[in-house]
């Protein structure tokens, strides 16, 4: 971990460092600066550190007129011998708020509160990249089980021409034009069955993408599709769903 510490005082600076070492050998001390002026000067020529500790009362004035000048987003540990400023030092990227003569355990506390702060966006990337990569390899359904009589038979996906829905119950039908009645409802098919494939054109149809032979503009801003199987405004899809079918077309 790099650290800057802006201090005014060396044997206070110095202190500080011994502390940090006492807290983690793994923190390095990369800058020591004085003064508003060196400081904002230092930023301005590119300083970067993990963990900023600020003395507010520094040899050329106050350490909050260094964010008149930069803009920040370091996380800044603040260390004062006043207690007055605590309010304005929590408007700025702060950690924590030291009095000084610091103790170890302080010291310890505000590290540890920092690290416990920086865990978090890391381990909320960490589970996005993992969803994402979840969702990228998710195992679609490739085929159906449906009942006809007392025979149970398979239909693999790409001989489904469409899913339906009427009076809540959905049905598979195939490229044959056979008609099986299924236990999904049609939001529960659209997360199982392929989305390069699989397309929801209106609130009663998921269509196969290979079962369209044509499609045009309708009134109203809608798209007809030419397709066996389906009649009126089955056929239709939605004004709402138009882009997104185009953009599913031309994927």
């Amino acid at each position: 971990m790099n650290v800057v510490i802006i201090e005014d005082e060396k044997l206070s600076a110095d202190h500080l460092t011994v502390m940090l070492k006492q807290t983690d050998s793994h923190i390095e001390v990369v800058k020591y600066l004085d003064s508003v002026k060196e400081t904002v000067k230092a930023f301005e020529e590119g300083l970067q550190a993990d963990l900023l500790f600020l003395d507010i009362h520094l040899a050329d004035g106050n350490s909050f007129e260094i964010f008149n000048y930069i803009k920040t987003e370091i996380p800044i540990i603040f260390t004062t011998a006043y207690d007055h400023y605590a309010i304005q030092a929590f408007k700025q990227n702060s950690v924590d708020y030291l009095l000084k003569p610091i103790s170890l355990k302080d010291l310890s506390f505000s590290i540890e509160k920092f690290k416990k702060q920086q865990i978090s966006p890391q381990k909320q990337l960490i589970e996005n990249i993992t969803m994402a990569y979840q969702q990228l390899n998710t195992k679609y359904k490739t085929r159906f089980l449906v009942k006809l009589g007392q025979s149970i038979d398979s239909i693999p996906t790409d001989e489904i021409h469409h899913f339906e829905t009427q009076e809540s119950i959905s049905f598979l039908i195939t490229n044959q034009g056979s008609r099986f009645a299924i236990e999904y409802s049609l939001d529960q098919l659209e997360d199982k069955v392929s989305p390069k494939e699989f397309f929801r054109i209106n609130r009663k149809i998921i269509l196969h993408i290979k079962a369209i032979e044509k499609a045009i503009t309708y009134f109203n801003g809608r798209i007809l599709i030419t397709t066996k199987f389906l009649q009126g405004d089955a056929k239709v899809v939605s004004r709402e769903r138009v882009n997104d079918f185009k953009a599913w077309l031309d994927s």
